[in-house]
């Protein structure tokens, strides 16, 4: 497996830095990405199961690599009590009423679910975060916040006074249906 670190850095060194540099428009900390991306990669190596996946592997380190970097600068953690999701006024959207509707949504998922949405929604928890604050598998945790989104867009969207398209994008929302 070796071989293979060597190649991808012969093959796509330039085009790995190019990607991170596109997405971090800062060249030292693209650099710096750059070089945690190639250290992930050699000692993740073992767990690469087909080397055909080779390149697509070093996509998705180097994509999660970088959302590392924007969760670490992002992050607000605050205790789960204390959250309070912005309204923002807009002239074609209720926010605020369509927020209270969202709380409300939110409050009638079951405590796993819920949780789930809270911490990595609005607390900027990572899945892989939230797998070690539940203490379960990785897995287990992704499929927890998919059901979660699910459930909870599928509530949000079933509501009578709002309106989505065909493919649940949110359209409108009538406020006077609250």
């Amino acid at each position: 497996m070796k071989n293979e670190i060597n190649t991808i850095w012969i093959d796509l060194n330039e085009e790995l830095y190019k990607f991170i540099l596109v997405k971090i428009k800062d060249e030292q900390i693209s650099k710096d990405i750059h070089q945690e991306v190639f250290l992930k990669m050699h000692a993740k190596i073992h767990q690469l199961k087909h080397t055909s996946k080779l390149t697509s592997w070093t996509y998705q380190i180097t994509r999660n690599t970088i959302f590392d970097y924007f969760r670490k600068v992002n992050s607000k953690y605050k205790p789960i009590d204390n959250l309070d999701i912005p309204e923002i006024e807009s002239e074609s959207f209720h926010y605020s009423n369509l927020t209270n509707c969202i709380n409300q949504k939110i409050e009638q998922l079951s405590t796993q679910h819920k949780e789930a949405i809270i911490l990595t929604s609005f607390k900027n928890y990572s899945q892989k975060e939230l797998a070690e604050h539940l203490k379960i598998s990785y897995s287990g945790t992704k499929s927890r916040v998919q059901k979660a989104r699910e459930i909870l867009k599928e509530t949000i969207l079933d509501c009578p006074n709002v309106e989505s398209d065909s493919s649940g994008k949110l359209l409108d929302f009538e406020n006077n249906q609250i």
